[in-house]
């Protein structure tokens, strides 16, 4: 078996071995630590996102909702707090459907619509300006775009179950995500003391290389 084709049987592994998870285990995961309102605020979350996304897929072909709850669940491994969560469920929903931060603030109050929008300014601002920023110049603009250290939390976590599933992009997108993990993403997680996920994060950068 040569380089290429070990890389890319240790990325079909990892993308089958993904746990498939549903609302119901991310409900079970949080009310070990939350009250039950608000892991019921949590679920739904869920649905708003899951009709908001209804009809878009990934790579994959697995309904898009899977990503957002995978990412939601990485932050409830963390024990972080309920709206936390809830952006992890909503963060894609400002940038790749018709609703608004207003719209989520009607929703689900305005602290979880600001984390939703600052985890979309967050991504606008890493694709427009990666191409012309250093990498320790980028890090920098990302950690000083982030009022609130949650959002930057959340995209580690979606950066973190994006690369967990990487088996079904071309490899040179495989090979420009993992870069960007590794010159950008990684050293912030360290920075922020998540050692677990700074760890992950490398492992599999360094896979796709």
């Amino acid at each position: 078996m040569n380089a290429k084709s070990s890389v890319a049987s240790e990325l079909d592994f990892i993308q089958e071995s993904e746990p498939k998870l549903t609302i119901d285990d991310l409900c079970f995961a949080t009310s070990n630590y939350l009250e039950t309102h608000q892991v019921d605020s949590i679920r739904r979350a869920y649905h708003f996102a899951d009709n908001a996304h209804d009809g878009q897929t990934r790579r994959s072909g697995e309904r898009y909702i899977t990503h957002p709850l995978a990412v939601a669940h990485v932050l409830a491994m963390m024990h972080m707090d309920y709206e936390c969560i809830m952006a992890g469920l909503l963060h894609d929903v400002i940038e790749d459907t018709a609703f608004t931060k207003a719209d989520l603030a009607t929703e689900f109050g305005e602290e979880v619509a600001e984390l939703v929008e600052g985890v979309t300014k967050l991504a606008k601002a890493a694709f427009e300006t990666q191409k012309h920023a250093q990498a320790e110049n980028l890090r920098k603009m990302l950690l000083a775009m982030s009022r609130d250290i949650r959002v930057i939390i959340v995209k580690l976590a979606d950066r973190l179950h994006n690369m967990r599933t990487l088996g079904h992009l071309r490899p040179e997108k495989r090979r420009r995500i993992a870069n960007e993990t590794l010159d950008i993403y990684a050293p912030i997680a360290q920075r922020l003391g998540m050692n677990l996920m700074r760890c992950e994060l490398e492992d599999l950068g360094f896979h796709v290389q």
